[in-house]
């Protein structure tokens, strides 16, 4: 029999399971009591299983781990993007929607007990070196960094680090027999939205969006504002490899392109009453031509703004079938400050479309939905897409556009392989490119500076001829880097 300090002691984790459970499946819905709820199957069966292996279990456990443990199971089991953020990881997964750190610059996700880079951090030293979405990573200065022990803590661990240290790290690179290394130089990762702004021809201005941050909408702003002053009427909006970010932030980018009183996409959900989200007097870019481009890697708030662009026929959808994310998800904090992003609704385009894929099949098909496009064909023939009548919508203007499974553009453009040869892998991993440079100017400084006073002078009229490819072929010979043939 339990003494009346265990009997205390398991009363005492009962009850503050019980409060845990029901306060997470209150979140769940507004109205919880509206469906059908039996504690007895649920809440105070978790419970019980909790209350006997803290009596009874052979060796001692940690309630608090297995608690996560089965949140993150149960968030499993509803969709790709429910997840269960700790408390001591809540500021990290933060991070690349409103500060800065200083690191290797990657985005990732431990998965199949291995670590997966999602993508790198635009400027960031892993992009530098030509790290990829979809490697991933086997071993740290020379350890092995794989299996069950593998979590987003041990990562940050491993992989931070005050700026100028230095990291090695081996990656698995599909089609590649051979981990490739990389020596990564730790660098302060800056989170801006905007890498590029600037006029490419007379009157076309071009702006490049990584992510939707809560400093998205003022850069966009002053960035726009100066392509203005500088005679842009057109503009081409690059959402390549832009993975998302707030939906509101996705929601004001759309209403600069749109006239008033538009819808720029709404959410529904079984527990989330339909709410349309339109668009106000405040657009700054109404009415000049504009290209929005986009690729398999854009994702969430990247669809809703080529979405609205499109189902509006404000412009010209340029690219690749987009990831297929139509998801929402509202963060719900739990009682130890961690945090639960419970997918709430799906968003739809303003003509009705549902673009999330499918993810009935599983965590694994999903997350391989990439390499299945490129097995396929889809990402250099549009021939390889079938969509069904029934994925078919209509626009103000009547064009076809279809639903499910991502924004399918206008205007199609094969992947390009060639950019990932094995020998510029080579190169980019072993920082070819930037010691040539570097020796290049050490060499030509003077001259170059004499040549062109201006950096306006040497844009316009610089050229890499043949003698400048034979010196870095020659180069990278020195550095043991050569074509294979």
């Amino acid at each position: 029999m339990p003494t009346t300090l265990e009997q205390s002691k398991i009363m005492d984790l009962r009850n503050w399971y019980l409060f845990f459970l029901l306060l997470f499946l209150s979140a769940f819905s507004e109205n919880i009591s509206g469906q059908e709820y039996d504690p007895k199957t649920t809440t105070q069966k978790f419970a019980s299983v909790l209350q006997i292996i803290n009596f009874a279990y052979v060796d001692t456990v940690s309630e608090e781990d297995l608690v996560e443990k089965a949140i993150i199971a149960t968030l499993h089991e509803l969709d790709p993007h429910s997840t269960y953020i700790s408390r001591k990881d809540l500021k990290r997964a933060n991070e690349p929607l409103t500060g800065n750190f200083e690191g290797i610059g990657i985005s990732f996700q431990v998965y199949k007990d291995t670590l997966l880079v999602i993508s790198p951090v635009p400027g960031g030293p892993s992009e530098k070196l030509g790290i990829l979405a979809g490697d991933k990573i086997i071993k740290i200065d020379g350890q092995e960094f794989t299996g069950k022990k593998l979590n987003n803590n041990l990562v940050q661990e491993k992989l931070r680090g005050k700026k100028g240290t230095t990291v090695d790290v081996s990656i698995y690179r599909q089609g590649r027999k051979n981990l490739i290394k990389y020596t990564i130089t730790r660098d302060k990762i800056p989170i801006n939205s905007i890498d590029a702004a600037f006029i490419t021809q007379p009157r076309i201005g071009y702006i490049k969006i990584n992510r939707f941050s809560r400093s998205t909408m003022d850069e966009f702003h002053k960035a726009i504002g100066e392509l203005k002053d500088n005679g842009m009427r057109d503009l081409i909006l690059d959402l390549r490899g832009n993975s998302g970010g707030y939906l509101d932030v996705a929601i004001d980018l759309a209403d600069e392109f749109l006239g008033y009183g538009k819808i720029v996409v709404y959410t529904q959900g079984s527990s989330s009453p339909k709410r349309k989200y339109k668009s106000t007097f405040r657009g700054e870019f109404e009415n000049g031509k504009l290209v929005v481009l986009i690729d398999e890697g854009s994702a969430s708030a990247s669809e809703i703004v080529a979405g609205a662009v499109q189902d509006w026929d404000r412009g010209i959808i340029i690219g690749r079938r987009s990831f297929g994310k139509g998801l929402v998800q509202r963060p719900y904090y739990l009682p130890d400050s961690s945090v639960i992003r419970l997918t709430i609704a799906r968003y739809y385009t303003p003509t009705g479309r549902c673009i999330q894929k499918p993810y009935d099949e599983g965590y694994d098909e999903y997350y391989d939905d990439l390499a299945i496009r490129l097995r396929s064909g889809e990402l250099t023939n549009p021939d390889s897409i079938n969509f069904p009548d029934s994925l078919k919508y209509y626009t103000p203007n009547h064009r076809v556009v279809y639903g499910g499974g991502g924004i399918m553009p206008d205007e199609f453009v094969p992947w390009d392989s060639t950019k990932y040869t094995d020998f510029y892998v080579d190169l980019l991993s072993k920082g070819v490119f930037n010691d040539f440079v570097l020796d290049y100017m050490d060499h030509e400084r003077k001259e170059l500076k004499k040549k062109y006073p201006t950096f306006a002078k040497f844009n316009h009229y610089y050229v890499i001829d043949e003698t400048i490819i034979q010196s870095f072929l020659s180069f990278s010979k020195k550095m043991k880097v050569k074509p294979i043939p």
